[in-house]
């Protein structure tokens, strides 16, 4: 799938662009604060319906407009008829995300129809930051290729969101009632169940995807795992809700359940938590080998090439790791590509000697220009 045109009005600092790209990589070349990464984000926007950055919609309205309005022009794989996808957001109002021109009644039902890839600085988070990051992470990919799981994700939060409220109320009134809470543990349960089962199933076969990205791109054969911490390994869902009940009531919230899943990143034969013990480079290339392995996993299960995204992953590295990283997602393996870069002589420099196709575009002050 590629992106062959967009056009933005009043997108962050954007007031009014449009840009044909490649279909292959495109290299958005400026200074700091010029627009690159808000160029990124618009192209998200448009397969999330969402900022990877802000999700505050109303907040990435350019200041003193009423309403942004991001349009993309999409090819399917083997075909040259144009789909159309856009978002607009006004301030005060909802939301809307059309398809071909027909507005979603619920914008969950557009995930996955765009299969898009990002990697940023912000993904170290993934490593150094909570549990919630790293459940985003996985729910992210996993919501990517199935509906159903995405679903389920969405009424789970609302009967935790319901759940959480009652014991609110029980402690504020201070009483307790079982066969009211029971009801809200039947739904947690029907609910969660299906969700940590595939997200155990998951893991099974994103683990080794992975480890040979890691390896790929280390160039080092070094173990690495992702340990998969949940409470349901060892307990019945329901009976983990029972026991919690008076540890809840006193919390004001539910302390058990899928909610409360994590991964832990190993690294190393005696595999140690990464956070502690990977070195900057261990880590860098393990987030990236996680975000290279999501866009595989996602590939091979929808037969569509994601859109992949690489904001300033080139801090750090060196330029044969460059080339290397360059060579492989521009290789038939991968499809279209767009990144950012500080240093125009180094985005010419890893061109110099290669046959791939390209277009670099000079972004200054938000005005984008093609080479």
């Amino acid at each position: 799938m590629y992106l062959e045109k967009i056009k933005i009005s009043n997108f962050k600092s954007y007031s009014d662009v449009e840009v044909s790209f490649s279909h292959n990589i495109n290299c958005l070349v400026g200074n700091n604060g010029v627009g690159k990464t808000n160029l990124l984000d618009s192209i998200y926007y448009l397969s999330f319906s969402k900022s990877y950055f802000n999700s505050a919609d109303n907040q990435n309205i350019k200041f003193n407009e009423e309403f942004f309005a991001i349009h993309g022009s999409y090819i399917l794989p083997g075909t040259t008829d144009l789909q159309q996808v856009s978002c607009i957001q006004k301030r005060g109002q909802s939301k809307q995300i059309k398809y071909n021109k027909k507005l979603y009644s619920k914008i969950s039902d557009h995930i996955g129809k765009i299969p898009l890839v990002m990697i940023s600085p912000y993904d170290q988070d993934l490593i150094q930051g909570g549990s919630e990051i790293r459940r985003k992470f996985l729910d992210g990919v996993i919501s990517q290729t199935d509906n159903l799981y995405l679903e389920q994700l969405l009424q789970y939060q609302k009967a935790l969101e319901q759940r959480n409220k009652l014991l609110k109320t029980f402690y504020e009134n201070r009483y307790f009632d079982e066969a009211m809470l029971s009801l809200w543990d039947e739904q947690i349960v029907r609910l969660g169940t299906p969700i940590y089962e595939t997200r155990k199933s998951f893991l099974e076969s994103f683990i080794p995807i992975f480890s040979s990205y890691y390896t790929m791109i280390s160039a080092v054969k070094e173990p690495v795992f992702i340990e998969y911490d949940s409470q349901l390994h060892d307990e019945d869902f329901m009976n983990l809700l029972h026991s919690a009940w008076t540890k809840d009531a006193y919390t004001q919230y539910t302390t058990v359940g899928i909610h409360k899943d994590d991964l832990n990143f190993k690294i190393g034969e005696e595999l140690f938590p990464i956070k502690k013990f990977g070195s900057q480079g261990q880590q860098k290339t393990f987030v990236l080998a996680l975000k290279l392995a999501q866009f595989e996993y996602i590939a091979n299960s929808k037969k569509i090439k994601p859109i992949l995204l690489l904001d300033d992953v080139f801090d750090k590295l060196d330029i044969l790791r460059v080339k290397q990283l360059i060579n492989l997602v521009g290789s038939d393996r991968f499809g279209q590509v767009f990144l950012t870069d500080t240093q125009q002589g180094r985005v010419e420099a890893i061109f110099e000697d290669s046959a791939i196709e390209h277009k670099i575009f000079t972004i200054e002050k938000d005005n984008v220009q093609i080479q």
